[in-house]
This record gives structure tokens, sequence and C-alpha cells, in this order.
């Protein structure tokens, strides 16, 4: 069973890491959320959910406990270490704040000690900025986190696929980052083509 951390931050768009979940639970996973105390703010404003309150009904709902809540502040957590193997790791939304002290090798929370190690060990790591306009500060974090192969994957949904929806427009970006770490997924309508 793959294992896959999910951290959520304080940056909008929690609509992200709510499908993201949802879709990973479709599949043969072991989850760990990782949430800032911002990220369960943000979380509960812009949906109202409680973080958890909703990983309890997730667990229910699939009748055997696969996410597990870290602590964030648990640096003692298995997910901590390198030792501990997990598959990916994705980051979704991601703040500008926690996305510079991860290319800086600053790691005072478990969600930054946990992509710390998936850089350190050559994992895949997925980031989800969600910020507009970007600047150069964020632009340069951005860049040295891909030149040490952390995929960048801005909350952009393409419009190739003609979204009806803001659902659909979710679905776009939740699917591409489950692309990114090799998970199959119907998520979004893939292109065809055109002749």
């Amino acid at each position: 069973m793959k294992k896959i951390i999910v951290g959520l931050t304080g940056a909008s768009g929690s609509a992200y890491f709510r499908r993201l979940i949802e879709v990973l639970l479709e599949h043969e996973v072991e989850i760990h959320v990782i949430a800032s105390e911002h990220g369960s703010q943000v979380l509960a404003y812009e949906t109202g959910i409680i973080l958890e309150e909703q990983i309890k009904v997730w667990n229910e709902k699939i009748s055997d406990t696969r996410i597990t809540l870290e602590d964030n502040n648990n640096m003692f957590s298995a997910v901590a270490s390198g030792s501990y193997r997990c598959d990916a790791m994705i980051v979704i939304p991601c703040s500008m704040s926690t996305l510079a002290e991860i290319a800086n090798g600053i790691t005072k929370s478990l969600l930054t000690r946990a992509a710390d190690v998936m850089i350190k060990e050559q994992r895949k790591l997925v980031i989800v900025p969600r910020e507009t306009p970007l600047s150069t500060i964020h632009l340069k974090n951005m860049y040295e986190l891909s030149k040490v192969g952390v995929t960048i994957l801005p909350a952009m949904p393409g419009f190739y696929n003609l979204p009806e929806t803001v659902d659909d427009m979710i679905n776009h970006i939740v699917g591409k980052a489950l692309d990114c770490i090799g998970i199959d997924n119907n998520n979004y309508k893939r292109w065809k083509g055109k002749n």
C-alpha cells in the first residue's frame, strides 16, 4: 500500500485539499495529513469543515483507518524520518511562507520537516502554490525547489477541457497532482488532440 503525505497550509484553496483526499480514498493508500494551524483555520473558513471531525468521517466511510492526522509540532512522528518509507508528498495548497521554508531547508514544523525528508531522500514532492501575483522572491524559491527535483504545480486550471463548474476546475488541478505522483485517475478530461 502506498504511503502519501498531504500537507495543508494557510493559503487559500482548501477545496483542492478536500478533493485530493476524497480521490485518494478511492485508492489503496495510507494517508498522513499534516496541517499547519493556519491551514486548519482556512479550511474551516473556506469550506466549513473542521479538519479533525472530517478525518473521522472519512475514516468511518471507508471502514478502515487509512488517514492519520499528524501533529504539526510532533517531530517524533514517523514521517519526520527518512527511514520511514513514504512514497510521495503533496502540499496543497502551499503558502508562500511554507514554500520559502521548504526551499531554504527550514524545518521548524513537521510539515516542513517531512518535505525536507522527501527532498533529501529523493522522493516525489509536489508543491501546489496558491498565490497571485507572484513576487520575484516567490519565483526564486520555486526555482530553487525545481532545481532539486520538486514538482511545482501552480493551481492554474486549464480550459481546454471546457470546465462547466468550479468543481471541474478543482478536479483538473487534483488530477494533475495525482498524475505527478503516479496515481491513475479520471479526475479530468485529458486532451485527445484535434484534427
